[in-house]
């Protein structure tokens, strides 16, 4: 009964149960204008998936209440069409942040998991999916990325199209770092956390966050802070829910806002999250 009672109420209720986890990462190159800078991360929107528009809107206000200096989204905006986003596109415009939005794609972006009649017509399909994030006020970057300036100071952010283990893998690290010194501060957008596993984390290059999702955890597990953690997605990704540091780099794989396949989360929450980097004075 127990498992069936958290079933029920992961579909009716734990998909729309959002939590806002905060981090604080300090870092002895971040650039000194950049001491307590934010940002809001969120991931995988899955908005075919969508029926509550209520819920929804409680939970893009609740992003906004976060009032982070930059709002980052880490793909993933419908499940498989463009055209899915059309009843949401004026929820989530609404997002703010203070000094701009940006994303990238995930791998249901692409549509590579619907047979199309025609080729043009998943063609045409990914050229509207891209299209979304203007819309809502998002900058994306493919295989590209930005200089953040702040009081005559810079940071990088770097976003590379979708690269998986066993997915598509369009993500192109070295072309999105042109034109980058070594020694910048980097953020990293990549949507795979086996992106980071297989190729980020001991790259020579230095990417000091990576910001990635995708995995959902699953939308099933078990979570109590300080004691334990899990989920079967535990074992098919090294890095699948939270963060993670290694080699002195980090990072943070969301949970997603939405969800995906089956209509529910148990255990594993719907995640916005917002980290503050500081500076170290070591």
């Amino acid at each position: 009964a127990i498992p069936f009672a958290s079933f029920i109420y992961g579909i009716i209720q734990g998909k729309y149960n959002y939590k806002v986890l905060k981090y604080q990462l300090t870092f002895k190159d971040l650039p000194d204008a950049f001491d307590g800078y934010t940002i809001t991360q969120i991931s995988d929107i899955h908005s075919g998936s969508f029926t509550n528009k209520e819920k929804i809107e409680y939970g893009v206000n609740l992003i906004n209440q976060q009032k982070s200096d930059l709002m980052l989204f880490t793909g993933d905006i419908v499940n498989n069409k463009a055209d899915e986003m059309d009843d949401w596109i004026s929820v989530f415009a609404k997002l703010e942040a203070k000094e701009g939005k940006y994303a990238i794609l995930g791998n249901h972006d692409y549509g590579d998991y619907m047979d199309w009649e025609h080729p043009e017509d998943k063609k045409n399909n990914f050229e509207k999916v891209k299209e979304i994030h203007k819309k809502i006020g998002f900058n994306l970057l493919l295989n590209e990325h930005r200089y953040l300036e702040k009081d005559g100071q810079k940071i990088a952010l770097v976003g590379v199209e979708n690269w998986g283990k066993g997915f598509n893998k369009a993500g192109d690290l070295a072309k999105a770092s042109e034109g980058i010194s070594k020694e910048d501060f980097k953020i990293l957008m990549s949507h795979d956390p086996s992106h980071w596993e297989y190729k980020v984390k001991q790259d020579d290059f230095n990417y000091h966050l990576t910001l990635s999702g995708h995995t959902h955890g699953l939308q099933l597990g078990i979570e109590i802070p300080g004691w334990l953690k899990w989920s079967p997605s535990k074992y098919a990704y090294k890095q699948w829910a939270g963060l993670y540091k290694e080699f002195d780099r980090y990072i943070n794989v969301n949970r997603g806002f939405g969800y995906h396949a089956f209509p529910g989360r148990v255990g594993i929450w719907p995640e916005i999250t917002v980290i503050e980097l500081k500076k170290s004075n070591v």
